[in-house]
């Protein structure tokens, strides 16, 4: 039994589970791009999906991937009891477990992480909206892949600017810089 990956491995693994369940690296790219481009002129769709990669291969989010995909199918099979499997089985909205698995993995990148994927929670664009749609379907369940999709996408959104800003300070004349000058 493995139970640690490569971050190849885990990207290949994260990337299978995402497809199993109609979700392309590209859809999460695009929410990525739509985001960060109301901010950041010129950015290409390119940057955006390496973004979505490199979140891929962090382990935590691996992790969040697999569980969001697992307990969704579970609930599909209508493996959980009680009251817990129409909850989940709903999608009712006062639950909100799901939206603390997308905001542990938008924290990763800071409080505009988290931002960011309230933003994509609210207003569901691309994927994120179909699978929502979808899992009103019956027998069709997306309470958790939503959300981890539109976190990860909030991410990546994050990442490009992270590295935009990194680029621009690289660029900038270095000037002697103390938190104790006056």
């Amino acid at each position: 039994m493995k139970l640690l990956y490569s971050r190849d491995e885990m990207v290949r693994l994260a990337v299978e589970a995402l497809k199993s369940r109609g979700v392309e690296v590209d859809d999460i790219a695009e929410i990525a791009y739509n985001q960060q481009a109301k901010y950041t002129k010129n950015i290409g769709f390119d940057t955006c999906r390496d973004s979505v990669i490199k979140v891929l291969s962090l382990r935590d989010i691996f992790h969040h991937v697999l569980l969001a995909v697992q307990l969704d199918k579970m609930a599909e099979k209508k493996m959980f009891e009680g009251p817990i499997q129409d909850i989940i089985e709903q999608d009712l909205g006062l639950f909100g477990v799901d939206e603390v698995l997308g905001l542990d993995v938008a924290r990763l990148y800071g409080v505009i992480g988290m931002t960011n994927f309230g933003d994509i929670d609210v207003n569901k664009p691309g994927i994120v909206k179909h699978l929502n749609d979808e899992g009103k379907k019956e027998g069709i369940v997306h309470t958790f892949l939503d959300d981890i999709v539109g976190a990860i996408a909030a991410a990546a959104s994050t990442r490009v600017a992270q590295v935009i800003n990194e680029e621009l300070a690289q660029q900038l004349p270095h000037e002697k810089i103390s938190l104790f000058d006056e």
